[in-house]
């Protein structure tokens, strides 16, 4: 363990750089814990979740695309999680808001390939800076043990970007199942082919069977602790596939954002498929204690410009690190 924390340490030293010249990693997982709650073992972030497996296979596509070892056409292991959003581990399941796909990739000589996918094309903040920002603003205050309205209003007045993400799942019906939403990288890569070209893109992971929803009634119904049961049942009676697309970006769109998604119009290329295989019985399994930084990538696949995407790392390694301090938990 010690060994553990020392390589994360390192990590949070190596990735607080630019991205983080005016946030402070720790101060950042901080005003999480004050905001969403501090469940010592937990995520600060995606708290409630359940490991799963999977096999990964790579398109002629996406071949074409980058010389990843992910894309050869051969099965590759893939370690799942999938969560809600939030730090709290007994979030309820049965109301709008976010769901997570965590990826590791374990390819061959050793590479690894992780990312964190969410239900939303667009993430909660597009600067590290305002995404503390907004966290700050919603700290109880200790006397109400409630935000200060007029504060929330006031940081949302001047930074709306902020109110994007929660008014996609305002819009959205309860999914019926981790195996049945969609779920957006929503930072921009570079897929870069043999011959040294690069095309840029973001991509959604798309379930195969297409997408489920349920109504308010139809959700109060199942209940707040449903997902993972519905998840077992669902892998152990047959096939939950996701299609893995990218959305090709074209001369002139925004590539360093992670709050505006590139436009519909955009064409879509498959880079393969991802199947479910199993699902872990309990709160054991091997994603325990995988941060699924997705600055972890492949050769053929590069990271862009977004200042969110260059933030995530540090604070992924401060609560690593405590969780293992405190012994982690699913």
């Amino acid at each position: 363990m010690h060994a553990h924390l020392f390589a994360l340490t390192m990590i949070a030293a190596a990735t607080s750089g630019s991205a983080f010249a005016q946030v402070d990693p720790t101060k950042l997982v901080d005003a999480q814990e004050v905001v969403g709650g501090k469940f010592e073992g937990y995520r600060r972030s995606g708290a409630k979740g359940v490991c799963a497996t999977a096999e990964f296979v790579g398109s002629q596509q996406g071949r074409v695309l980058s010389t990843a070892s992910a894309f050869s056409g051969k099965p590759v292991p893939v370690i799942v999680r999938f969560s809600v959003g939030g730090g709290n581990p007994m979030a309820p399941d049965n109301t709008r808001g976010q769901r997570n796909l965590a990826l590791q990739f374990d390819l061959p000589k050793g590479e690894v390939w992780q990312m964190g996918n969410i239900s939303a094309p667009v993430f909660g903040a597009a600067t590290p800076e305002q995404f503390l920002g907004r966290l700050e603003s919603l700290q109880p205050d200790p006397e109400t043990k409630k935000a200060n309205p007029e504060k929330v209003k006031a940081f949302a007045d001047a930074n709306p970007e902020v109110l994007l993400q929660g008014k996609y799942f305002a819009s959205q019906p309860v999914p019926a199942s981790y195996g049945a939403v969609n779920y957006w990288g929503v930072h921009t890569f570079g897929f870069v082919d043999a011959k040294g070209k690069k095309q840029f893109g973001k991509w959604i992971f798309e379930p195969v069977g297409g997408l489920e929803n349920l109504t308010d009634d139809e959700a109060k119904a199942k209940g707040a602790q449903f997902l993972f049961d519905e998840l077992r049942q669902r892998v152990a009676a047959g096939t939950v596939a996701f299609d893995f697309n990218l959305q090709l970006a074209e001369p002139g769109d925004e590539l360093d954002s992670a709050v505006k998604p590139l436009p519909d119009a955009r064409k879509k290329v498959n880079l393969g498929r991802l199947t479910i295989k199993s699902v872990a019985p309990d709160a054991t399994g091997a994603c325990l204690t995988i941060m699924y930084n997705p600055l972890v990538l492949p050769k053929g696949v590069e990271a862009g410009r977004d200042p969110m995407l260059a933030a995530r790392a540090a604070p992924y390694a401060v609560s690593l690190g405590r969780r293992l301090t405190e012994g982690a938990k699913q």
